[in-house]
């Protein structure tokens, strides 16, 4: 079941079916702010008064770490629980949605380095007869085009009922989805291109390049992440859920109406099989700020990795919201306006939306979440944009 889809187009997210529905709920209540150090002060007022600015489009709660050279700098607004009225804090948990997907395009990358497989080999070569049927051939599939969204590959979350609407929601979102099951979704349905055509973004290629990484290593994509990556950079707040529908710890709930098909509901308890290696996981923006600097500054991938995924094609679909935007292997890029660009990977579920902004080199790094949907034109996206280009541009 496919939802409709407005100019609000936002194909980086976990659920593209949904991403472009215009989704409007009332800003919540109070604001507040962390302490800073004091020689920060001014430009955390600034930082402030993009996260109050987000807040007014019609989100709930939003969260802001800015971090670089002269040290981190953090803002909230809102709530992180509209039953309570507990106010969002710069810690709380979160799902990460689609910026799960340069963890694992970071284990696909590693494996590379370590001889293990190439991005050139094929999909059936690991995984032989999965992608066939309706004119799907994994036999004309790399796993560098899984990567870099240039597969042809049909999005399974665009036929996924429990992202549909408020009720398919509330009926299906405790089942336990297998990745066998997500593909099968996807290849009942015929490829959209031929593999290599042209750039358009599908989850389907990251519940493969999940598959890949097990059939490789013999251990799960959330085991291989958890070791490669979690745990040796101390992300203490950051998991890799298989079935289990919470978040723990103090965490930030989600909101959403699923474009106004019923009533705003809670949609933070969800079973994140049906996301899988395509957006499952959780995290905190200063876990996410240490992810990314330790990707962009070389100390995750080989040199000859690292400049793979950094090398992108034109991707115009995502024109609207990041004009001029191009996609490497699990990255965004994205023009500044003061010249250069900066890497990303939005992520997007249902009542949460993380959006984050890192320098070439990493040691500039800008991490935001809001909850929520947000306003049904362009003006959440604007405000996110507008504090991640002023950040980094500072």
């Amino acid at each position: 079941m496919k939802t409709k889809l407005t100019s609000r187009i936002v194909a980086t997210t976990l659920v593209t079916a949904l991403a472009g529905i215009g989704l409007t709920l009332p800003a919540a209540g109070a604001t507040g702010q962390t302490a800073k150090p004091p020689h920060d002060r001014t430009h955390s007022k600034s930082l402030q008064a993009d996260v109050d600015a987000i807040l007014k489009t019609g989100t709930v709660g939003v969260l802001a770490q800015s971090t670089g050279p002269r040290g981190s700098r953090y803002a909230t607004a809102g709530v992180a629980d509209k039953a309570t009225g507990a106010a969002a804090r710069s810690g709380d948990r979160f799902r990460i949605a689609s910026a799960s997907k340069t963890f694992v395009a970071t284990v696909v990358l590693q494996l590379v380095g370590e001889g293990r497989l190439s991005l050139d080999d094929t999909v059936d070569h690991w995984l032989p007869g999965v992608v066939s049927g309706n004119g799907n051939d994994g036999s004309r599939i790399t796993v560098r085009q899984l990567l870099q969204h240039t597969s042809g590959l049909f999005n399974y979350t665009a036929d996924l009922p429990v992202l549909a609407s408020v009720d398919e929601y509330q009926a299906g979102r405790y089942t336990t989805w297998t990745p066998e099951q997500l593909v099968g979704i996807a290849t009942g349905h015929a490829p959209d291109f031929e593999p290599g055509a042209k750039w358009a973004y599908s989850n389907t290629n990251y519940i493969l390049a999940g598959m890949i990484i097990q059939k490789v290593t013999g251990h799960s994509w959330e085991q291989q992440v958890t070791k490669r990556i979690i745990r040796p950079l101390g992300l203490r707040d950051t998991s890799a859920p298989t079935t289990d529908s919470r978040i723990p710890g103090r965490h930030l709930h989600g909101y959403s109406d699923f474009g106004k098909t019923g009533p705003t509901i809670d949609t933070t308890a969800f079973n994140p099989s049906a996301a899988g290696a395509a957006g499952a996981m959780i995290g905190t923006t200063a876990d996410l700020t240490r992810f990314y600097q330790a990707l962009l500054g070389g100390k995750l991938l080989r040199p000859a990795q690292l400049a793979e995924m950094k090398t992108t094609v034109r991707a115009a679909d995502l024109d609207p919201v990041w004009p001029g935007a191009r996609y490497g292997l699990g990255l965004l890029q994205v023009p500044l306006t003061c010249g250069g660009s900066y890497y990303s990977h939005a992520g997007d579920f249902p009542g949460y939306t993380t959006r984050n902004g890192v320098s070439p080199d990493g040691r500039r790094v800008v991490v935001l979440h809001a909850t929520g949907d947000g306003a049904s034109d362009l003006s959440t996206e604007q405000a996110q944009n507008d504090l991640i280009d002023g950040e980094l541009c500072a």
